[in-house]
Order: structure tokens, then sequence, then C-alpha cells
């Protein structure tokens, strides 16, 4: 205990922030955010995605604007398109997304007056048509008389500025002033507002507003169903056009008990009705069916020609909202970051009929802190008692856990519990326990890197240092591959640059061929000059230890040519390097004298491979590499250079030149493999002719290969001294 007394006491630090967070008595902004962000996520997974034709959008689309022409249409047009949509198509409730606060001046009837008034004042017959006039072109009292006796929702929005003004008419309140005044009465409050004309608000079946909550994040996730202005309570524009579906039904504020917030609205009986959940503002959670245009459009302009199949309208909910580019009332939503306005309250409808709306009531805040503290308790407890693994597997298991039960309400109970703070309380406390760890076992680490740094490459040391008593400095004898590589003329080079260009080029060249064979888990034992020597196997073991040599020697190759252009661009020699690798036992370990050491690698093998990278300049080959390593990598192509006896030694060696992984290799080289691979068999069966003919077709089809000119200057020299019966095809080397 008290050896974790400090992790016990970080961990409960943060738990403790997190249930301020979760009681409300301090907000962490990015946990909002995050808690945000999984409720959007939530929402578009859970979508149905498919789409609710009960509900159709009449649109004024582009396509109407320029059949009817430009927005605002007169009344006299919104009168026809109530009629074509109640009268002909029978629509069971239409509800306008659109609120009518100026008087329509669009018949031209103030000039006719103002003409009966000024100009034509004695002309008795056109003072005798004008009230005619009159009646037939105030449009605002038509579409006034239209709406009258028909379902017909308007809509109209609050404002809440202070100083807001306020215009138009509002609806009868669906409460009075007082009645939740026995209640807590935490609804939002609005003090300006935008009506529609009163003559037109006079004769609508009904109204509704149509503000969505805008959240901190500028997203609109809930619609206030019921608000507050000037004491009085007002619905919204979907709660309004479902109530006039049902006939006008009653609405009721629900509460659990006698000391509790309003929790839910009933609309109707408690039998036959709906119970529609709300939260501590009279919000209700938009249930969103998917994205854009989950329920089908029809143009206002087909509803005005009689275009439309009346199935696709007949006993529907229709809202009047645009679409069209400059009029679309956009916004910001968990499906949809530019969402069109009227599907919201599309959506809200069609999730009250279903009962699907989700309920994110008081009794949630509690369960979130209850949550966050027995989850905070487990994790504080127990993660600093296990190994990293296990911790591992604590917090996924803690968050499945967390998220599981989490879904299971949403889905089951559809109840929303938040959700940000319980995952970041689960990270947080896993990384704190885990960063703890790093930075004491670090101080172990420490010690090893001093004591082994020296030695071995710092790349390997992070790995060697996991578990300490595995490796050891001292000499021991191992199958491992070792690699060379040299500059070709870097004697030459060296002379045509000042000392400082050739420091840099220098510093390019090994950093450049040192990345590579750090990728490939080489250490890379010391630089000769302008050589490198590395080996692969020690100290950490690799079972692939030829063959991330070869991948090395070849990546080697390709790197040298990428520094063309930029050497070429500071007046720089291109520069070729010759590579040899070697596989074998060798010793390897802490070697040296007491004023300095070394972690490398000696033997005959050792030896070996930098005579290969010293015979690549004979064959005119980027790369050689042993027999041994040949046969360690399998999944390679290998091209046969030539068998030699090194100075010194007994026993010949076949020596290979690496053309790439099998599969990789194109079929032109593959062709070429097997032309060289025949003319070697000839030379070797000391068949002159056929071997010489066979080379001169080789380097005539590709020109740029040296080794084929060698072999043909070999068989000149064999002519003239011709090696004998027991000759046995070996190239014997008389220098290292």
């Amino acid at each position: 205990m008290k050896k974790h007394l400090a992790r016990y006491l970080l961990g409960a630090a943060c738990v403790l922030v997190f249930l301020g967070h979760g009681a409300r008595v301090w907000q962490l902004p990015f946990v909002s955010l995050l808690d945000a962000y999984l409720y959007d996520v939530r929402v578009r997974l859970s979508a149905p995605g498919t789409q609710d034709d009960r509900i159709v959008i009449v649109d004024i689309d582009e396509k109407s604007l320029s059949e009817v022409g430009r927005w605002p249409w007169g009344r006299d047009v919104l009168a026809q398109l109530v009629k074509k949509l109640t009268d002909e198509y029978r629509v069971s409730v239409l509800g306008f997304d659109v609120v009518f606060a100026e008087p329509d001046e669009s018949s031209g009837l103030k000039v006719l007056e103002k003409l009966g008034r000024e100009q034509l004042r004695g002309e008795k017959a056109y003072q005798e048509a004008l009230p005619a006039l009159r009646t037939s072109l105030n449009y605002d009292r038509l579409f006034a008389e239209t709406l009258k006796g028909r379902p017909v929702v308007l809509g109209y929005y609050f404002s809440g500025i202070d100083d807001a003004r306020r215009s138009g008419a509002l609806p009868a309140p669906v409460w009075p002033a007082g009645h939740l005044a026995r209640r807590p009465d935490t609804l939002l409050d609005w003090k300006g507002y935008g009506g529609n004309l009163p003559e037109l608000q006079k004769n609508a079946a009904s109204a509704g507003h149509f503000n969505p909550v805008v959240d901190f994040d500028g997203v609109s996730r809930r619609v206030p169903l019921v608000v507050r202005h000037d004491g009085n309570y007002y619905e919204a524009l979907a709660l309004a056009m479902v109530r006039q579906l049902l006939g006008g039904a009653v609405l009721k504020p629900g509460y659990p008990d006698a000391g509790s917030g309003m929790e839910w609205l009933e609309v109707g009986g408690e039998r036959s009705g709906m119970r529609i959940p709300v939260d501590e503002i009279g919000a209700a959670l938009i249930p969103f069916r998917g994205g854009e245009r989950s329920f089908p459009y029809v143009s206002a302009a087909d509803v005005l020609q009689g275009r439309v199949d009346g199935a696709r309208l007949n006993g529907r909910i229709a809202f009047v909202g645009t679409t069209a580019p400059g009029l679309m009332d956009l916004r910001s939503t968990p499906v949809g970051a530019t969402y069109p306005g009227v599907e919201i309250h599309a959506n809200m409808v069609a999730g009250m009929l279903d009962g699907s709306i989700r309920q994110r009531p008081p009794y949630v805040l509690g369960a979130e802190v209850l949550g966050l503290l027995l989850l905070g308790a487990l994790l504080t407890l127990l993660l600093p008692l296990v190994s990293p693994l296990r911790a591992s597997l604590l917090t996924a298991a803690s968050l499945a856990a967390v998220v599981g039960f989490n879904l299971f309400l949403w889905h089951g109970a559809g109840l929303v519990l938040p959700l940000g703070s319980a995952v970041l309380l689960c990270l947080l406390l896993y990384a704190l326990n885990m960063s703890w760890g790093y930075f004491v076992e670090s101080k172990t680490k420490r010690q090893f890197t001093e004591l082994f740094g020296q030695y071995v490459p710092p790349e390997l040391v992070d790995e060697m240092a996991r578990d300490p008593e595995r490796y050891s400095m001292a000499g021991r004898k191992q199958e491992l591959t070792v690699l060379f590589s040299d500059v070709r003329s870097f004697t030459t080079i060296s002379e045509g640059l000042d000392p400082r260009e050739l420091t840099h080029l220098m510093n390019d060249y090994l950093g450049a061929m040192t990345a590579v064979t750090r990728h490939h888990r080489g250490t890379v034992d010391k630089y000769i000059g302008d050589a490198i020597m590395a080996f692969w196997g020690a100290p950490v073991a690799d079972p692939d230890h030829a063959r991330h040599a070869v991948l090395t020697a070849l990546e080697m190759q390709r790197e040298i040519r990428k520094l063309d252009a930029p050497f070429r661009e500071r007046g720089w020699p291109e520069l070729h390097i010759g590579v040899g690798i070697n596989t074998g036992m060798m010793t390897v370990g802490d070697m040296g004298s007491p004023v300095r050491k070394a972690y490398t690698v000696m033997g005959d093998v050792v030896n070996t491979g930098s005579r290969l990278e010293g015979m690549t300049k004979e064959y005119g080959v980027g790369i050689l590499v042993g027999e041994a390593t040949k046969a360690a990598v399998k999944d390679f192509v290998f091209r046969e250079i030539d068998r030699v006896r090194p100075k010194g030694k007994g026993e010949p060696l076949a020596i290979y030149e690496p053309l790439g992984p099998a599969g990789e290799v194109p079929a032109a080289s593959l062709d070429e493999l097997k032309l060289w691979q025949h003319a070697l068999r000839l030379y070797r069966a000391q068949e002159w002719d056929q071997a010489e003919l066979q080379l001169h077709n080789l380097s005539q089809r590709f020109p740029g290969c040296a080794l084929y000119h060698l072999y043909i200057g070999r068989i000149a020299r064999w002519r003239a001294e011709p090696p004998g019966p027991a000759w046995d095809g070996v190239t014997n080397f008389t220098t290292k």
C-alpha cells in the first residue's frame, strides 16, 4: 500500500475532478466536447437510415422558383398551394417552416387605391370597381380565408436577446401564465419573437415556434417543445402539428413525483395519448432517422401544377420548406454539418408518433456520478498492483463494460447516459499508471544504458532494457550475418573536394546508409573511413538475420541513387558502393583494451565477408553474398556469379548477387538470369565457343553489365592457356 501511495493519491485526485464535472460543480470543456462527439456518433450509428413516407417535405426548390418566380411568393400563390395540398391531395396536417411577418403588396392594390384618391377621384366607374378589386387583390386576406377551417399550422420564431423586437402575432399559449406555479420551472424563457400577420395567425388552426436548441459547439441536438414568454407557455412547431393531427389533443406536463421537475409531456389522455420525454428545460432530443432527405421531397411547383401522384400525399403530414440556394434554413446537426431545418421538425414529428425519442431525465446526473465513482475507485486501486499487460487488459475491459452498458441503455431503455467522462477517466488513469511505471522503470533503463550503451547501438538498447537479464556482453560463438560496404574510387573523390565539403558528403552518405541499416535491425559496428561494417543477430536475437542483411544491401543501393540529385546540385560526384555479405559462426562480444572497447564480431566468416565486398569491383556488381547467406534466404532470387578461392583458403566458395524477393523480380531479369546460367554452365564445361557466343549475345542485349565482358576476357585467356581437364572452374584470388 505504501509503495503505491503516490499513485493512489494522484488517481483519487483525477477521480475527484471528474466527479465534480459529472455533478455539474464545474465544467471541463474537453470532456463536454468528447461527450457531445460520442453522442453524435451514437446517433449516426443507431439511425435507421430509412425514409419515412408518412411525412412529406413540400420543397420550394430551384425548379419552383424558376416556374413560379422568386421568393417571397404572393400570398395568392400560397393560398393556391394550401388548397391543392388540403383539398385536392388531402394531406392530414400542413405545417409551414416559414414565417409570414410582412404584408403582401405584390398585387399592386396600394397603387390602385392611390390612383383612386389622387388622380381618378372623379371617375365613377373606377371608384365603383375599386371595392371589388380590394377583395380580389388583397392577397393577405385571401390567404387568411384559405387558412380558415383547414389543418394548417404556421411557424414563427422566438429570440433570447433581452431587447429583442416583437413583431407579428403569437398564437394562443398552450398553457397560461401561472400554470406551472406549484412546480420547479426551468423552461427556456424567450424575450422577443417574430410572429405571423395577425389576420393569418387568427385564421390558422395552430402555430408553433421553430427554434432548436443550439448547444455550446454550435450543433442542434434538441428542440424545446414548450418555452416561456411573458409568463405564458408556447409549443414547438412539431408538437403543434402532432396535436393538430390528434384533433387538438390536450397537452399536460408530466412529473415523476411532487417535488420533481417536468420530465415528460402528455399529449391526449394517459391511456390513448403519447408521452414525450423532455429534459429540465423542456427540450426533447431530436430522433434523427439519418442524413439529409430522410423524408420524401416533392417540388412545390409540381404540387401547384397537379403533377404529383396523389398517393404520395394523401393522408400524409406535410411540411412546406425550402432547399433553394440562398433560402435554405441550414443547421449543424449530429448527422450533417449543413442539415435542412425543416427536416429537424419532420424528425421530431416522426419520433413523437413512433415513441422513439430518447430521454435524459434528471436522475441521469446521479447515475453518472455513481458510475464515475465506482469506475474510478476500481481502476485507482487495481492498476498500480498489476503488470502493464494486465493493466492494459483491465482498462480495455473497463472501457468495453462502460461502452457496452451505455449502449445497452441507449438501445434497450432509450436512455442517454453521458459517456465522455467515463471514457476519459479510464484512459487518464491508465495513462497515469503507465507513465508512472515508465518513469520509475526508466531509472533502471538509464543504468542499463550507461552500462551497455557504449557497446550496443542505441536503437537496440530499448528492446534490451525490457529484460536486461537476458543479455550479456561476454564473448560467445553464434551464427550471425556480417555486412561490409565501401565507396568505389573514394581516394579520387576525396582528392577532388576540400575537407569541409568532404566532411558534409561523408555525413550525408553515412547518415543515409546507417538509417537503412537500423531500419532493418542491424547493428552498425564501425565506420572505417568510407567503409561501413554492420552485423545482424546480436545482441538482440534475429532469426531472419541473413534476410535482413540482404534487404539492407538492396536498399543501400537504392538509397544511394536518391543522393545523386542533391549531390549534383552541390557539385559533388555520384557515389557507387560495393557490398559484401556473409553468414556463419563467428565470435561476438565485448572486445578491446582497458582504454577502449567495442561490441564487435570476429572470425573467418567476418574476414570472408570483407573480401566479398572487395570482389564486387572485380565482377562489376553492387552486392555479393556467400553461399551460406544464399541458403538462409530462400525467398529471394540470386544470380550465381562465380566459384572463388580467396587467398589463403583451401575450399572454394560460391558467390551470388541478390536480384530481389521472389515475385518482385521483373520477367526480363529472370530471362537474363536463365541465359546467364546457361552461359556459366558452358564456361565451366570448357565449351569456349558456345559460352563466348552466349556471352556476346548477353553483352549486346545488356551492354551495361561488366560481368559478361569479364567472362569473355577469361575465355580468351583460357584459349591461349587451356586450364586442362582437371580444372574445377574455380577462380583463385592471390590478393586480399
